[in-house]
């Protein structure tokens, strides 16, 4: 269930690589989030092709926005890695041959790129500023959250003026149009920006799901809770969290299905209620969940 980093980076470096000579082609496991809908329709940009298997078309691929490989498409395996740029975690990530790799600690894999089209100068059109500046905005939820460095503010400004773009009144409007959960069902919801990690020999899922109301996923606490169960019996997940983040208020509550619960509660400090607890300030999975959920599984 790609992000709008995920998509918006792949077109963003798609387009870098094909200036240099390279002939590469955008494409995403999955369909855009409402996000990403709204994105595309403000700057009348075509959702790249989706794909479930890479081997059958090309010897080759370069990732962005992630690397592990149970992330990635399901044949990764199966074809060479010859690039990849990201601002992730390293984990479950080898290759036979040597590759570029570029990845740093920023808020969104599109600041990198930003970084990348001015150290080689190529020039970044109107409407792909747009995705880019989109990308960082989400990610970083219009640079409130903790992940955002200085590279990100200074890109999401350059990037806004190529663009043309209010960036915090478009920024406002982006999120919110990400926000709409009436429409999904339970399935859709803990599955809509969901990665999977193994942590200590745990296999650990964790999915994000935004909004500018948290009563609204409390509503559906039950029927979440039970989605997850499914899925984790299904997939063969230990731990499964739900981070439900007000993206207006800065503010996550935690929703928990499976074990160690007593990690959970140790990483943040918690007490479980009810499968539940509430997460003051916390808004990035990245850095406020993974690796304080790693360092309790690991202690």
């Amino acid at each position: 269930m790609p992000d709008t980093d995920a998509i918006n980076a792949a077109i963003a470096y798609s387009y870098f690589e094909n200036q240099r000579g390279y002939d590469t082609e955008a494409v995403a496991l999955g369909e855009p989030n409402d996000e990403e809908k709204f994105v595309l329709n403000y700057f009348d940009q075509k959702a790249p092709r989706v794909i479930e298997t890479a081997a059958n078309e090309v010897d080759e691929v370069m990732l962005v926005d992630h690397n592990e490989f149970q992330q990635s498409v399901s044949d990764i395996a199966d074809v060479t890695i010859t690039h990849v740029v990201d601002h992730h975690r390293i984990a479950n990530f080898n290759t036979t041959l040597p590759l570029y790799y570029r990845a740093e600690p920023v808020g969104c894999t599109s600041t990198i790129l930003w970084e990348m089209f001015n150290q080689y100068d190529v020039e970044i059109p109107a409407k792909l500023a747009g995705l880019m500046m989109s990308a960082i905005i989400s990610d970083t939820l219009l640079l409130k959250s903790p992940t955002t460095t200085d590279v990100d503010r200074e890109a999401v400004k350059a990037l806004a003026k190529i663009a043309n773009v209010d960036y915090e009144k478009y920024g406002i409007e982006m999120l919110k149009a990400g926000t709409n959960l009436s429409s999904k069902s339970d399935q859709e919801l803990i599955d809509q920006d969901a990665k999977t990690y193994t942590i200590n020999g745990t296999t650990v899922r964790i999915d994000q799901v935004n909004t500018v109301d948290l009563s609204e996923v409390n509503d559906r606490k039950d029927g979440l809770l039970k989605a997850m169960e499914a899925e984790s019996k299904d997939k063969g997940y230990d731990l499964f969290l739900l981070l439900a983040t007000d993206v207006l208020n800065s503010n996550s509550d935690l929703y928990v299905y499976g074990t160690p619960t007593d990690a959970v509660e140790k990483a943040f400090s918690i007490t479980l209620k009810d499968q539940q607890a509430n997460l003051p300030g916390v808004v990035s999975r990245k850095k406020q969940v993974v690796p304080q959920l790693t360092d309790a599984m690991n202690a």
